[in-house]
């Protein structure tokens, strides 16, 4: 079967177009302003039409009629860590997303966001998109996916719009989740023993459990390192010093006693706990790197929703491995777990 075809702005360094391209999708163009996640970007897929620019400057046009128009639009409008502006901060972009599915018609929309946009104080927000979503003729389901469930090594959680066309929408549903949970250990101990570490299985038993959610700061906030204080205590918890981000894997001759020294994770060990591939390349300095990584849609999510995607693009069943899915017609929008 013929790939089918998508469009994504606000790419960052790949991670919802990665999983998107696993599920099935073909990229005509991938759009991304910061310079370092485009230069990952092309490292890694130069297959994918990568743009360097402004959503606002990005003419869609040329690609009217395609199968999917897809973005991590912005989060800090929304960000519990922020100051929550909405539709007043000039970085929310979802008008000018909105304005892109116009123009463009695609058969299918996904957007991703942070768990903030569910709180109540933006009900009205949320109902406008979804009013405007249906004037232009789809039909439009949202919910609060959390990254764990699929295969992530942290917590994660993302709000997720999937809107589709009538003849499509009776098709789609939300993936499953999977039966258990990957923990840190599991994920990283390759990598920590890359480097000849003795003690990288004994760590790895006692790094038995998910992470919490990675963060990458802004060019304005935050450095290389795993976030604010009760984040630090998480990860050492699990025996990893999280106050700054290493260069190498930990050396033959590093200690194995935890209580003495604790190893820190390296910015590929943060790739992995998104859930990049281990050989996905980072460009930048490190600070420029760990923020690609901290502010990365988790692939393995977007391979998921992207399948359920793909299914009702296709009018396929998935039995399986889905869950039912209404589409959203009412004006009460507050999805249970999404308040904070």
């Amino acid at each position: 079967m013929k790939n089918l075809t998508s469009v994504e702005i606000c790419a960052g360094a790949g991670g919802q177009a990665l999983g998107l391209e696993r599920a099935g999708f073909e990229h005509l163009a991938a759009v991304e302003i910061d310079a370092d996640a485009v230069a990952t970007l092309r490292a890694n897929r130069p297959e994918w039409h990568v743009q360097h620019m402004d959503v606002n400057e990005f003419d869609i046009a040329p690609y009217r009629g395609m199968d999917l128009f897809a973005g991590g639009v912005p989060c800090p409008p929304f960000s519990i860590a922020g100051k929550q502006l909405g539709a007043e901060d000039d970085r929310d972009l979802f008008p000018r997303a909105l304005e892109m599915i116009e123009i463009a018609q695609p058969r299918a929309v996904l957007l991703e966001n942070v768990k903030g946009l569910g709180q109540r104080r933006f009900d009205s927000y949320r109902a406008e998109i979804i009013r405007r979503l249906n004037e232009l003729g789809y039909e439009v389901f949202w919910e609060l996916i959390q990254a764990a469930d699929f295969g992530v090594p942290q917590l994660r959680p993302r709000f997720i719009l999937v809107a589709l066309r009538p003849e499509d929408a009776p098709f789609f549903a939300w993936p499953k989740p999977l039966d258990r949970k990957v923990t840190v250990g599991e994920a990283l101990e390759n990598l920590m023993a890359e480097d000849g570490w003795p003690g990288a299985a004994d760590w790895a038993r006692g790094a038995n459990a998910v992470a919490p959610t990675l963060v990458g700061g802004s060019k304005k906030h935050g450095g290389p390192d795993v976030g604010p204080t009760r984040a630090k205590a998480a990860w050492a918890h699990l025996g990893v010093k999280g106050s700054s981000i290493a260069d190498y894997p930990p050396s033959p001759t590093f200690t194995t006693d935890p209580e003495e020294e604790m190893p820190r994770l390296t910015v590929k060990m943060g790739g992995v706990i998104q859930g990049f591939p281990e050989d996905w390349e980072w460009t930048g300095g490190k600070t420029a790197q760990w923020r690609q990584v901290g502010n990365a849609f988790p692939p393995p999510v977007a391979y998921a929703v992207g399948r359920s995607i793909v299914a009702a693009l296709n009018h396929e069943q998935l039995e399986k491995d889905v869950r039912s899915a209404e589409p959203i017609a009412h004006q009460s929008l507050l999805l249970e777990g999404c308040a904070v």
